[in-house]
Order: structure tokens, then C-alpha cells, then sequence
């Protein structure tokens, strides 16, 4: 019996639905998850394709460890065209939709085409109904969430739906699932939207899912069990999740506030996460994970008071807090639910209303330019009415829906100069100006500026003596120094796109146990899949998964050009050094770098060499 699930095909413009065998040679070539989302694109999706249109290809993959007894294995990778970058689009997402989907034997699904009018679909294990939605379209998540459960009558459902931000075109809406679990960058809920799709319903089995390995590898599971709970920051992850890191990166000069203006913020005591550990009424989490690092919230008073509440993740407490001056929590976690309620990426969300306000604190955008919205910063009321006007299409916030890269040449008047993205993404919250590998993962990721997609964390956990053994850099663990940075992150990209291709979440692999070497995780893929597999074999299929992806997106117009930051970190005003410092002192030598060590030539595309050694074929 085979272990891996089928593929569910799925054509909505002509409402036909087809199971097929997932392909055995692609298992430990690309595995799964985003492996297997980005060779199918390359290979069945025009590079032309409108990112809107019809003719684009959404994907939605379990990594092959996805639903197994392993630890954190919860994860599903979504993969389509961008419509925010017109480059590879790319997300992922945890909770429990990926292992319910897997539980139904489906690996993956292809979703194709454009329905005539709004539906969501209705998943089993050997079935699909493509039904009606127009009473759902215009909801948001939430009461989208809540609609489909009392009108299907089981709260054991998994649910993925999209919000008003997905339906009206914001170029960056995300899709939803669990009520707070988002795939939230690239805006893949804004292609499924485009699709006129706005949920998928999934029903799972109750027999043991035929998937299942017949020896679970228990030991195996057992001892990568024991790494996670045994790692240094576990019991701090799992008491205060990501957002209980805000302090811990002012202390460490790196969070970008007032859009990147600085790299601390003054009122940094007032929005970090550790105080809404006494609100905290359940901690919850996703698919066999044991740091659960997932909080629903409770208010005694304030706007909160009597309201279901959700404690916000790392990223987006950065996204609205400091990146935009706020220093009222009970606003900031008010927002980040509002954007998922809207179902809006709310790390770009926050990253566009803190270019807004930057632009007005210039006086490049004036009370007229905002329809009498005072953007001074941290001003929350503003923000609320930009984030709905983000979901609705309207007003300034319309505008900023667009991205933070196209909003600024429709504004004009120098506003690019201010626009903190890389091809076409709103960065994530870290400040480069004070770790270089971040700066150098930001350039050269395939999504654009995003910590997740990279995830060097190494770069300030590893000691000094683990640099130099691995990469035989002294001055490697030095967050300041350019040196070894290129093979730090080139090291960071494939395990991460290892890790989103066999379904573990990064949380407890890299930012706990953060190892970086595949070994515990090549063995738990040996044992669950029943076919004895090598780290060497793991790590190849990640170093194919970045070719491919760099090819994808070459074939789509990109650049080297585009593996850059933005001119405004090579500012005074906007380097947290004593001087101004331009590119070609710092970012262009480890770019440079980066290409010699990943095997591409100067321009950054793969050479006919590198790609013949690891098996790709053009």
C-alpha cells in the first residue's frame, strides 16, 4: 500500500474534480509540500500567466511527513503565481487542515480555472463537490467559519475560507483556517478569490489513514520529541508563543520601527508579548505539536472585553506595533485579529500603514491625500479604518492594498524611496542594518524580504565554534560582519525548504532545537515512509527545490537587480552604523558570494553545471 497520498485535481470553470497516483519519482526528488508545488509550476504554468487570471495554477501540497506521528507535522505549503509580486507565490500555513487532508489520502491539490460564480468545495477521501458559496461571499473568515460548521453540522471539520481582503482584489490576502492559522504572505487568498473559490471544506476519515507507515518509527518520534522539549527556549515558546520575543529583539538592536527609521522602540516595554500571558484562557496549538504556542485571550475592559480574542504572532506584533510607533497592546492584538477576520496578511498590512505614515510624517501624503485620516504614528483608529479600507478596495487604504511597491508609484512624489519591500514584498520585521545574514536572506529569497522564507535564525543561536566548524568562518557568528553570511544562508534556505517540503514546522526545528544538519529529520522520513533515505539525498532535493525556484522566477522576469534591498537602507537616516554605507561596500560582495556558493553564475542564474549535478533538466 502505498504511503503516499493521491493528488486531487480539480478544473472549476468546468466543475469536473479527477483523483490521480502522486508521482513515485518525484518522492525523493522533491519531495513534497513546496517541492512539489514549485516543479509543477515550472513545468505547467505559463510564464505569462495572469496572476488574476483563469490560467493561474493553485496549489495546495502536505510535505510528506504531514499528518504522520512526527512531531510538528502539521504543516501545508500553497504555491500559485503572485499577484503582489508577479513572481513565485508562496505560503504556509499550520493548524489542523493539512493533516485532516492527508488523513483523506490527498497529498495535493491542483485547483485550476475560475468558477462562474462563487463556491467553496466539499472534500472527502474518494470524493469532491464543487458547491455554491454566494451566501458565504462577502463574510468574513470568522463568520465564514462559523456558517459552514452549523450549516454542515460538525464542528470536526477543517475549514480554509478567504475574506472580503481575498474577494476585492488586495493583493495581499491570505487564506484562513482554525480562525488564527494563516497563509498569509504573496496574497494566495487573493488568488483564490480570483478564482470565485471561497472555502474548502475538508471531512476526514474515521478509519486509520491507509498513508501510515506499518512501523511508526516510534523511537525515532521519541527522541526528536525529546530535542524539541528539551531545547533551551522551549518552556518560554510554549508559555508566551512568538509574541513573547518582541523585548528580546529591541534588546538586540534589530526591530525595524517606524518603517526602519530606527532599529529599537522607545516604548517597547508596552507591546511585549509576555504580558498577555495572564489573559491567556487555552493554549492551543497545531497537529501533534507539543509547543502549542497558539492563545486565545480573555479582557477584563477595553474594546477587547467580551470579544473572542487571539494572541498575534511574532511578525505581525512587529508589523503593527513598532514598524507603525503603536504602543497600546490591547490595539494591536484588536488589529492583527481584524486582519485575519478580513482575511489580509497582516505583516504586509502593517508594513503598508507604516509606509502611509512615514510618507505623512514627510508631508509627501497630506490630510487631503487621506481623506482626513491622521496618520500621525501609532495612531490606531487610522489604522483600523486603512486595514478595512485595504479589504474593501477603497479610499487610501485601497491604495496601500495594492502593495507598498505599487502604491508608491501611484502616489508619486518620491514615495518609493520609502518603500521597505524586495520584489515586490513587504519586508518581514527584522531591521537589517544589524544582522547580516538577515540582509543578505531578505535579497536573495524567491518570495521577496521575509524572514520565514530563509529562517536563518543560526545567525544569532549558533556559538562562534559551531561557525567555524561549519563554515569555517571565525567571524561567521558576528551578526555585523559580511563575512561566511553567503554560506549561512545558503545552508538556512534549502533546510528550510527541506523542512516546508516534508511538513515540519520551523518553530520547534529551527528556532528550538536549531540544528540546521537534516539528521534527526532524514531519519523520521526513513522510518514514516518505510524507504531508507540519506541526509545527502534530503539535502540535494532542497538544493533542487531552490534551482527550480530561482528558475521559476528568472522565467517570470526576475533578476539579480531584484536581489537587492531598498535604497533606503543605504542611507544615514536609515543605517543603524555610524555612517552612511552603500551597497556595493556590503550587500553586493555577499550577493556575489551567494551565487559562487549556490553554483550560479554573476547574474544569479544557475549555471548549465550546477543544475546537470542535481538533476534538473531544461
Amino acid at each position: 500500500m502505498s504511503l503516499l497520498g493521491k493528488i486531487l485535481d480539480i478544473d472549476l470553470h468546468a466543475g469536473t474534480s479527477k483523483f490521480l497516483p502522486f508521482p513515485k519519482e518525484l518522492t525523493w526528488h522533491y519531495l513534497g509540500g513546496r517541492g512539489f508545488n514549485v516543479q509543477f509550476l515550472y513545468r505547467h504554468l505559463p510564464a505569462d500567466a495572469d496572476p488574476l487570471g483563469p490560467e493561474n495554477l493553485l496549489l495546495l501540497s502536505c510535505g510528506l511527513l504531514t499528518g504522520t506521528t512526527a512531531p510538528a507535522s502539521s504543516r501545508l505549503h500553497i504555491n500559485a503565481k503572485s499577484p503582489l509580486t508577479g513572481l513565485l507565490g508562496s505560503s504556509n500555513v499550520g493548524g489542523g487542515f493539512g493533516a485532516q487532508l492527508r488523513a483523506c489520502g490527498i497529498q495535493s491539490l491542483i485547483i485550476r480555472g475560475k468558477a462562474p460564480e462563487p463556491v467553496y468545495l466539499w472534500v472527502t477521501h474518494d470524493s469532491v463537490e464543487i458547491r455554491s458559496a454566494k451566501s458565504l461571499w462577502g463574510l468574513d473568515t470568522w463568520q465564514a467559519h462559523e456558517h459552514l460548521t452549523e450549516k454542515l453540522g460538525s464542528r470536526k471539520l477543517k475549514i480554509m475560507t478567504i475574506g472580503p481582503g481575498g474577494e476585492n482584489g488586495t493583493l495581499f490576502g491570505c487564506m484562513m483556517t482554525d480562525l488564527d492559522h494563516a497563509a498569509g504572505r504573496t496574497g494566495m487568498g487573493t488568488v483564490m478569490g480570483s478564482k470565485n473559490l471561497k472555502a474548502i471544506v475538508i471531512k476526514g476519515q474515521k478509519k486509520k489513514a491507509p498513508f501510515r507507515a506499518r512501523d511508526n518509527g516510534h523511537e525515532a518520534v521519541k527522541r526528536y520529541l525529546w530535542q524539541i522539549k528539551n531545547a533551551p527556549h522551549f518552556k518560554t515558546f510554549k508559555r508566551h508563543g512568538g509574541a513573547g520575543y518582541v523585548k528580546w529583539a529591541d534588546d538586540l538592536g534589530i526591530i525595524g520601527t517606524r518603517n526602519f527609521r530606527t532599529n529599537t522602540f522607545e516604548d517597547v516595554d508596552q507591546v511585549d508579548g509576555k504580558i498577555l500571558t495572564d489573559k491567556v484562557i487555552r493554549s492551543r496549538g497545531c497537529y501533534r505539536c507539543p509547543v502549542q504556542c497558539k492563545a486565545e485571550l480573555e479582557f477584563s475592559d477595553g474594546r477587547l472585553k467580551g470579544q473572542k480574542s487571539f494572541r498575534p504572532e511574532f511578525e505581525p506584533m512587529l508589523a503593527l506595533g513598532p514598524k507603525c510607533g503603536l504602543n497600546d497592546l490591547d490595539t494591536l492584538v484588536y488589529l492583527d485579529n481584524l486582519c485575519s477576520r478580513l482575511g489580509i496578511d497582516s505583516i504586509s498590512a502593517g508594513n503598508a500603514i507604516a509606509f502611509a505614515m512615514d510618507l505623512f510624517d514627510r508631508q509627501i501624503l497630506s490630510l487631503e491625500d487621506t481623506g482626513g485620516l491622521d496618520l500621525v504614528w501609532g495612531q490606531g483608529r487610522s489604522m483600523e479604518v486603512l486595514i478595512k479600507q485595504m479589504a474593501s478596495g477603497e479610499g487610501l487604504g485601497g491604495i496601500l492594498g495594492k502593495g507598498v511597491r505599487q502604491a508608491a508609484r501611484i502616489i508619486g512624489r518620491g514615495a518609493e524611496h520609502y518603500a521597505a519591500h524586495v520584489k515586490g514584498l513587504e519586508m518581514s520585521g527584522y531591521h537589517p542594518d544589524n544582522m547580516m545574514g538577515t540582509a543578505l536572506g531578505y535579497a536573495v529569497a524567491s518570495r521577496g524580504a521575509d524572514f520565514n522564507d530563509v529562517y536563518s535564525a543560526m545567525e544569532n543561536k549558533w556559538l562562534p565554534a559551531e561557525h567555524i566548524e561549519e563554515f569555517g568562518k571565525p567571524k561567521a557568528s558576528d551578526l555585523q560582519t559580511i563575512h561566511g553570511k553567503a554560506e549561512l544562508v545558503r545552508r538556512a534556505m534549502i533546510v528550510s525548504m527541506v523542512l516546508d517540503s516534508l511538513g515540519l514546522c520551523k518553530v520547534p526545528v529551527l528556532s528550538l532545537i536549531s540544528a540546521y544538519d537534516l539528521v534527526a529529520e532524514t531519519e523520521l522520513a526513513s522510518v514514516l515512509m518505510d524507504q531508507p533515505v540519506s541526509v545527502a539525498d534530503i539535502y540535494a532535493a532542497g538544493e533542487r527545490i531552490a534551482n527550480t525556484e530561482r528558475l521559476f522566477n528568472l522565467r517570470c522576469g526576475a533578476s539579480q537587480a531584484d536581489d537587492r534591498l531598498p535604497d533606503m537602507f543605504f542611507e544615514k537616516d536609515y543605517n543603524a552604523g555610524q555612517e552612511p554605507s552603500k551597497p556595493s561596500e556590503w550587500m553586493e560582495p555577499m550577493k556575489k558570494e551567494f551565487y559562487r556558493v549556490m553554483g550560479w553564475d554573476e547574474q544569479g542564474r544557475p549555471t548549465a553545471e550546477k543544475l546537470s549535478e542535481i538533476g534538473i533538466v531544461v
